[in-house]
């Protein structure tokens, strides 16, 4: 597990920064909620009357004066779009920094096969994400805690999950991506995440767009859907599952047969 350690070991200031502005974030929108909790009791109808911005946000299925309510909106966006931007960029540069580096030449000098490079390096990836979402689950949890709330565990452990498959997903995807490219990785794995997140806006907003959900991994993760049914939507887990799969295999046949320059 030599390169899985010299990953984790690579990216630590990256990943440290990241998992603290989003726990930061997220403990900032747990600690204000009492003080908000007043207020955004009058603002419910407001809010579920504002059209397509209110049905694009699933804002018009929520009550915003509970703490669920509140967290899956203000906490949900800051999870789901952060956490998504994390994981799409770590997996897109996996693969290709080695080509963009110039370090391929002394990473596949070593006695090991491009099938244990790539395993290796995805299992940093998935390590990272797990890492990241596991501090901010516990750090989350506590905060709740700790202004006096109860947690709705059903609802609180669904939009965690929600988000860590979300993740992990566009991981697949980008590390797929991250075997074809040999430089700009980052910028691409950025773009994914953004792109992602904006067709599950545009998929809200007509009924002509709802195909997208099966595209984009946000469509399971919206926290009106997961606090009204209690569950995931499951035909879009199911196809995101597929498409995480399909990105991870293109990433083992492609990098196994690339000339690595």
């Amino acid at each position: 597990m030599t390169i899985v350690r010299h990953e984790l070991k690579q990216g630590r200031i990256a990943f440290l920064i990241w998992t603290g502005v989003l726990t930061l974030m997220l403990v900032v929108c747990i600690v204000i909620f009492p003080d908000m909790k007043s207020q955004m009791a009058g603002m419910n109808d407001m809010l579920a009357s504002m059209g397509a911005v209110s049905e694009a946000f699933g804002m018009d299925k929520l009550d915003f004066s509970t703490l669920i309510g509140y967290y899956v909106t203000e906490c949900g966006n800051v999870l789901g779009l952060g956490g998504a931007l994390f994981a799409a960029m770590i997996a897109s540069l996996m693969l290709s920094k080695e080509e963009g580096g110039r370090t391929a030449e002394f990473l596949l000098a070593h006695p090991v096969s491009r099938v244990r490079i790539i395993t290796e390096k995805l299992f940093a990836v998935v390590i990272e994400i797990t890492a990241m979402n596991l501090i901010i689950y516990l750090i989350s949890m506590v905060s709740i805690m700790a202004i006096g709330e109860a947690v709705p565990w059903k609802e609180f452990n669904l939009v965690h999950l929600a988000y860590y498959i979300l993740q992990l997903e566009l991981a697949g995807i980008c590390y797929g991506i991250s075997a074809f490219i040999r430089k700009g990785g980052l910028g691409i794995g950025l773009g994914v995440g953004v792109i992602m997140y904006f067709l599950n806006i545009v998929s809200n907003l007509t009924d002509s767009a709802k195909g997208l959900k099966y595209i984009t991994p946000f469509s399971y993760c919206e926290g009106a859907d997961i606090v009204n049914i209690g569950a995931l939507t499951g035909k879009y887990l199911a196809v995101g599952v597929i498409w995480a799969v399909v990105g991870i295999i293109a990433a083992y046949i492609c990098y196994s047969r690339k000339d690595i320059r």
